[in-house]
């Protein structure tokens, strides 16, 4: 479940750098996100070393999550972890979380997800939780009962993310308008290798 939520959010990201990249906006980047989130192309090798610059993030440092609730949200996120970290642009980024669901989550679910670059706000959107899930048959369907859950998801970055510092706001309503989760992370992307 959690490992599903930092996908959706990942699939925002990638949609906003796509944005940024192409000047893709509206409608039409829905698709493009889905495919960029959800596939998994090999990851690319890399030879040789190259100068570390202002944008580099330190190794295992580029990636930073808090939770921002007040407790009595639905969902509990115990721990997120990355890898590679610092993610890298044009590469696969698995996300493996841990936490509790502490009330039935089922059609009606929804996560509203922010993401800025620097102050610069590059999108805002709603998911329908569930419908994300079926759409990338993910491990999880709904309804998700109460209960403690360990997941991976792996999603593919694109190339055209720029570097720089992508802040990423995620709230959200379960089906009976009880707050799903708050959750804020920063990415940190380095020049591409």
């Amino acid at each position: 479940m959690h490992a599903r939520f930092i996908a959706v959010t990942l699939a925002s990201l990638s949609l906003a750098s796509q944005a940024l990249a192409w000047g893709c906006f509206g409608q039409d980047c829905n698709q493009a996100a889905n495919q960029i989130a959800f596939s998994a192309p090999q990851a690319e090798s890399h030879s040789g070393k190259t100068k570390a610059s202002a944008w580099e993030p330190t190794p295992g440092q580029g990636w930073q999550w808090a939770s921002c609730g007040t407790g009595d949200e639905v969902v509990d996120i115990d721990s997120i972890v990355v890898s590679p970290d610092p993610p890298v642009p044009g590469q696969n980024l698995t996300v493996r979380a841990k936490g509790t669901v502490k009330d039935e989550v089922s059609d009606g679910t929804f996560a509203d997800v922010v993401v800025k670059l620097g102050l610069i706000r590059l999108l805002a959107r709603r998911f329908d939780v569930c419908e994300q899930a079926r759409e990338a048959n993910a491990e999880i369907q709904c309804p998700i009962s109460a209960g403690d859950y360990e997941l991976e998801q792996t999603v593919a970055l694109p190339r055209e993310i720029p570097p720089g510092k992508f802040n990423v706001h995620v709230t959200g309503q379960n089906q009976d308008g009880s707050n799903l989760l708050c959750l804020d992370l920063s990415i940190q992307f380095g020049f591409r290798r």
